[in-house]
């Protein structure tokens, strides 16, 4: 779980960096290094700590220790030229394992300003790897901050998440082990741990040899070299002496594409590949979603034993395009899929409120069944906010308990009935039927028919907190050389859903956001004054953003609506029946907060989001071909006009 001491040291250390080097990757890049170089050394101490000896920094790498590195008696310059130093050392030292050589070949120091880099260190120097999640958490905080994240679709999975999956799959000892979208390895780490504790808990402790078979065929591919340095140090921390990550790409790769895998686990990203990224052609399923290339990869890569657990999101299970009704038909007439589990839509704060869904795949036990069990899980032990704290309501063990016991009926070919509502048994004739081959459980559940009925009415003000923004700093200055995006009310008729506001047209800077409240991305903005009030103009934030007070905010609560659903609602909102005064347009905020919406379960407003933006699509590509035959047109009358000339 990422930390308020984490979060802010990686704010710090970007902030002493970013003068020097206003390249995000490139910050990513110095902050990765000098995490790795201190993580070291922590190593080293550690095992002084045990009774043991350094590993690391000894012989001709002594001197470059990192506790000697920060020693206070050492001046500015001199630190630089011991770091600088180190940095060409560490590649080429054959005292260190490989992995940690190769961490470091190309490193280097990109400006030669040693005050700049004595901040740094010291900045690096408060991170203490008590246990190796630290290291994952403060890199991939890095990524969800700059944006990096959330565009290349990549979201941190939660320890109990991967934990709850590798319980399910159940690898084994002799399992040939995959995951092909690693990040810092947390997957192959839970699989590890889950086989070593079994092994213990039946007595049956590993010998030397079994464990080093058991880290020899456990493997990782991952896009980003950055993730593959940290997956290769979290996996060497965990006793893998030559950890098998190797940095690929999936998806357009083909080199690896003949390796089979007894088991896979896996948070693929989710994104639509751009720029150099093609697809290859050895996919059975043309699409251009990555979490659909990664599926049919990961059914293509099972071998006739196999077993997987994958995290979709929530759109696979239900959207209507052609490649995703293929991708389930295959899962379930191919018999690949034999349990659905939906995860709450908080899991991943706070890098993502996406809503999201486990497809557990085996071969051997989707070949023994017609059904499919579905679970969803409400709970799974913390609140659905971006801090995630601790709650009493969880529902991941009774959902490890109903598919094991599932699994445990289609082994014995005996009758299986789930008793608890978080559970259904279904047909896979009745999900082939009208080939939609929807995967949502609420679709089977006969006791609840949405077609004909009303969705009960509810104010807003009861599933959404309605707050208002701040008043404009009066002072210019303020606004002078401005990176912090401060949104106006003529801002929001001028943006889209989700904007990031690159062009908007006040940024504040610094100083001027003191005191402000910052509102986070999926926050709704409602024109409450002024004319935009009554214009139906509504946007939702993409990034984090400061809002004028002009503005209602509104933000949904996760357990009872989603963001994009409650903004299409508000977007046909007409204001003029919220007040008597047409006069001058001015709206309270428990004037928005009284208004009644429909709400439908969370399930099914997914679906109508999911059908709207269908339709927005084809409206997009309907506009695009009139900007086409309009060119046509006037080309051809420009032509004419040439004639006549």
């Amino acid at each position: 779980m990422l930390t308020k001491d984490i979060k802010k040291i990686i704010d710090d250390a970007r902030d002493v960096l970013v003068g020097k080097i206003p390249n995000p990757q490139a910050q990513i890049e110095q902050i990765t290094t000098a995490m790795i170089y201190k993580f070291m050394d922590d190593m080293d101490i550690d095992s002084i700590a045990l009774g043991g000896e350094r590993q690391f920094f000894v012989d001709e790498l002594e001197p470059y220790a990192w506790s000697k590195l920060i020693s206070p008696q050492l001046g500015a310059q001199a630190k630089m030229n011991l770091y600088t130093e180190a940095l060409e050392k560490l590649p080429l030292a054959q005292n260190i394992p490989t992995l940690f050589r190769d961490i470091f070949k190309g490193a280097y120091l990109p400006f030669r300003d040693a005050q700049t880099l004595s901040l740094f260190l010291k900045e690096i120097n408060k991170l203490t790897y008590n246990n190796s999640e630290n290291l994952g958490n403060g890199f991939e905080y890095l990524l969800s901050i700059m944006g990096s994240q959330g565009d290349a679709g990549q979201f941190r999975t939660p320890r109990h998440i991967i934990d709850f999956i590798v319980d399910v799959v159940k690898p084994s000892k002799t399992d040939a082990i995959l995951d092909p979208a690693c990040g810092t390895a947390g997957f192959l780490i839970s699989a590890y741990k889950y086989i070593l504790k079994t092994a213990e808990k039946e007595n049956k402790q590993l010998t030397p040899k079994e464990r080093t078979n058991l880290t020899e065929n456990i493997e990782g591919y991952d896009i980003s070299p950055d993730m593959k340095k940290l997956a290769l140090v979290n996996l060497y921390l965990h006793k893998f002496k030559d950890p098998k990550i190797v940095e690929y790409d999936t998806l357009t790769n083909e080199t690896r594409w003949e390796s089979y895998f007894d088991v896979i686990l896996a948070n693929p990203p989710f994104m639509t590949p751009k720029g150099g990224i093609k697809p290859h052609n050895k996919f059975s399923i043309k699409a251009n979603r990555s979490e659909v290339l990664f599926v049919d990869y990961i059914m293509e890569h099972i071998n006739s034993k196999g077993k997987a657990g994958v995290i979709v999101p929530e759109g696979i299970v239900f959207q209507s395009a052609n490649a995703y009704k293929e991708l389930r038909k295959k899962l379930v007439d191919e018999k690949y899929l034999y349990a659905v589990v939906s995860l709450p839509s908080g899991v991943f704060q706070p890098y993502s409120g996406v809503k999201t869904s486990v497809l557990f795949m085996d071969k051997q036990l989707a070949k023994k069944t017609d059904k499919v069990l579905f679970v969803e899980i409400k709970n799974d032990g913390f609140d659905l906010g971006a801090q995630r704290r601790e709650i009493d309501k969880n529902d991941i063990p009774k959902a490890l308990e109903l598919i094991d016991e599932w699994q445990n009926a289609i082994n014995a070919q005996t009758d299986f009935e789930p008793k608890s509502e978080l559970a259904i048994l279904v047909e896979k004739s009745k999900i082939a039927e009208n080939e939609e081959y929807n995967l949502t459980a609420s679709r089977y559940k006969e006791q609840k028919d949405y077609s004909n009925c009303k969705w009960e009415m509810v104010k807003l003000g009861d599933v959404a907190n309605i707050s208002t923004g701040n008043s404009a700093p009066q002072d210019k200055a303020l606004f002078e050389n401005g990176i912090y995006p401060f949104c106006r009310t003529s801002d929001v008729g001028r943006v889209h859903l989700s904007s990031n506001f690159v062009d908007i047209n006040d940024k504040l800077n610094k100083k001027g956001i003191e005191g402000l409240r910052l509102f986070k991305k999926e926050t709704i903005l409602f024109p409450k004054s002024g004319a935009s009030t009554f214009l139906n103009h509504r946007v939702m934030l993409g990034i984090d953003s400061y809002v004028s007070s002009h503005l209602a905010t509104i933000y949904r609560d996760s357990n009872k609506c989603i963001a994009k659903f409650l903004y299409y609602l508000l977007c046909t909102i007409d204001a003029r029946d919220l007040t008597a005064d047409l006069s001058y347009p001015s709206l309270k905020t428990s004037d928005i907060a009284n208004i009644e919406i429909p709400l439908p379960p969370l399930d099914i407003q997914e679906e109508i989001v999911a059908k709207i933006e269908e339709e927005e699509k084809a409206v997009e590509e309907c506009k695009k071909l009139i900007e086409i035959h309009q060119t046509k047109i006037n080309n051809k009358i420009q032509s004419i006009w040439g004639d006549k000339a």
